[in-house]
């Protein structure tokens, strides 16, 4: 036993002999994972706190050998590779997982539904008229193979091809994105345009906004880029800022502290699935563009969204474009495949449930 875990144990049982005590294996790195410390945070506030173990974790840390000296009761992790795996299987505690790789498929899991979020980057691209859909993804993730699926099932069930691109892990490296960026930006190239881009995360998002700045693509007319988390920070800093699907990582992680506190009591709790919805797409510049070629619907759309809060009719959209209600319509229909009225529902129903949620 290391001096330090040795200190940490007795220090505990000091404090409080009755507390559990609970290691979090989760990074703190990114937007999702502080969401996920976020909702067990409001979960030992409204019920009974934990004596928390919380260390510098990143996705790369795979030595967990303080773990079998550990004389913990419990434990929540992001088991995303074969050793974190091992480690916890050795440790027999009860431990919930919060990620969708399933490395250890008796535990419960707690994760975002990834079919969701597929489902609403593909309606937030074809909404705004995009007939080529894309996704670039991150092969170490098992949750970012699932939402491509998703998308290409989806799109595929609406006439559409998705043009997926997996980045490997040498692309995904430090140094080796200086060397390897120049195959994204090749597949930048080669894709129709205009196209929407579903990141897989936003820091993917982030690396197709610099691959198409150094393709000099402009962005998002000809190159739209959705990323996934809406780690504010991260998609403020983006250039332009980056459109991204807000997660509910805030409820994941409460719901896997519930989860787990029952376990701790006793109570045998398998290998469930628990999906989480995710909340709404926070649209910033990267996806804020119609890409359609008829200017009178793209003015339309954009009259829409810009008086979505007012009261307004159809007739409203008439009198500011001084056109015939027939040839909108006709237009709509022909463009989006959906009439003016419609749009106006679409989009006021969009709002109320980014207000409520």
């Amino acid at each position: 036993m290391s001096l330090f875990t040795s200190r940490f144990n007795e220090n505990l049982s000091i404090t409080n002999p009755q507390q559990k005590q609970v290691a979090l294996l989760i990074e703190t790195s990114n937007g999702y994972a502080r969401g996920l410390l976020s909702g067990i945070n409001t979960y030992l506030r409204e019920n009974r706190p934990w004596s928390i173990f919380l260390s510098e974790y990143s996705r790369n840390n795979t030595d967990l050998s303080w773990l079998r000296e550990w004389q913990g009761d419990g434990i929540i992790a992001r088991i995303e590779n074969e050793q974190t795996a091992r480690f916890i299987k050795d440790a027999c505690l009860p431990t919930v997982d919060l990620s969708a790789s399933r490395m250890i498929p008796s535990l419960p899991y707690v994760e975002t539904n990834d079919q969701s979020i597929a489902q609403l980057a593909a309606e937030h691209f074809l909404e705004r008229g995009f007939k080529h859909i894309g996704f670039y993804g991150d092969s170490r993730f098992r949750w970012s193979k699932l939402r491509c699926t998703y998308l290409e099932v989806y799109l595929a069930e609406r006439g559409y091809h998705c043009h997926a691109f997996e980045a490997s892990e040498n692309l995904l490296g430090e140094k080796s994105w200086k060397t390897e960026k120049d195959k994204l930006v090749q597949w930048l190239y080669d894709l129709p345009k205009p196209i929407g881009i579903m990141a897989c995360y936003d820091i993917c998002g982030q690396q197709l906004l610099e691959a198409c700045r150094i393709a000099r693509i402009p962005v998002p007319d000809e190159v739209a880029v959705l990323g996934v988390d809406n780690d504010e920070l991260l998609c403020e800093l983006s250039n332009p800022p980056l459109s991204s699907i807000q997660t509910n990582a805030v409820k994941t992680g409460y719901q896997a502290a519930e989860l787990l506190e029952r376990m701790m009591s006793g109570e045998v709790i398998g290998g469930q699935m628990h999906l989480i919805e995710p909340l709404n797409v926070q649209v910033r510049l990267s996806t804020d563009v119609l890409a359609v070629e008829d200017k009178m619907v793209s003015d339309a759309v954009r009259f829409i969204r810009n008086h979505a809060y007012d009261d307004i009719q159809v007739q409203d959209i008439l009198d500011q474009l001084k056109v015939s209600r027939r040839i909108l319509e006709s237009r709509f229909q022909k463009v989006l495949g959906r009439t003016p009225h419609d749009e106006i529902i679409n989009v006021k129903l969009k709002l109320v449930k980014k207000t409520t949620s």
